[in-house]
């Protein structure tokens, strides 16, 4: 019979793991896809405690305003432009397929119309690297290149906030509320540390690491914990 985990208590009636998120400005996110080609300029930018990175209020020429990351470099303002057709320039939206190879962009959208999924963290940015006739190769921040549709679009630059994690946080206290705010779980306590009665690798004897041993993709809740229905364990050989 599976054991109900301490750490696994997110969302059981307590409000430790409770994002506040009536403080969040809204979704950061591209205007739609039968919008078309539009102009607008930035009125602010602003402070989001549910994103990482500095947000822009941009106001189009059709009266509509949007919530969108905020690139380095741009400031009140500022014109851009959004849609097929736009320049190459900071803070313009377009389709991958209308931006040259090299062209540093974030806020990629993995669907066109989505508004955006991929390369939002604070000083995030990805390159395009390839146009091929299946769609646009982009290196993503993690190294790996992914193919997009050709008509999903992106914006040009860099993701504003680089030094983000330049400054420490010096107090535990001031970790916590940041990650509380994200709706983190914080601190993250190892599983061998624990009770026995709060993790299957708990115990008071020693750390136990022999108990880390894969486990069946079937095996009960409380037991299903570690290497869940390994492929393989051990160090890769080169």
């Amino acid at each position: 019979m599976g054991k109900s985990l301490i750490v696994q208590r997110r969302g059981k009636g307590t409000r430790t793991f409770k994002a506040l998120s009536h403080r969040y400005k809204g979704d950061a996110k591209f205007l739609s896809l039968a919008e078309g080609k539009l102009e607008g300029v930035v009125v602010d930018i602003v402070d989001c405690p549910g994103h990482s990175a500095p947000l822009m209020i941009v106001r189009y020429a059709n009266g509509n305003e949007a919530l969108m990351i905020a690139p380095e470099g741009i400031k009140v303002g500022d014109m851009v432009e959004i849609g097929s057709g736009a320049s190459v320039k900071i803070g313009n939206v377009l389709p991958l397929d209308e931006i040259p190879e090299g062209t540093s962009v974030y806020n990629i959208e993995s669907i066109p119309g989505d508004g955006g999924k991929f390369c939002r963290a604070s000083g995030s940015f990805a390159r395009v690297v390839g146009k091929l006739p299946s769609g646009v190769l982009v290196k993503l921040p993690s190294k790996k290149e992914r193919l997009f549709n050709a008509n999903c679009r992106a914006c040009i630059g860099v993701v504003a906030g680089s030094g983000r994690l330049e400054k420490p946080f010096l107090k535990a206290g001031n970790k916590a509320k940041a990650m509380w705010a994200r709706n983190k779980i914080y601190p993250r306590t190892s599983a061998c540390k624990m009770n026995a009665v709060a993790h299957p690798f708990g115990n008071t004897r020693s750390a136990r690491k022999s108990k880390k041993r894969p486990v069946s993709r079937n095996a009960p809740p409380g037991r299903k914990v570690g290497s869940i229905a390994a492929r393989r364990t051990g160090r890769k050989k080169r």
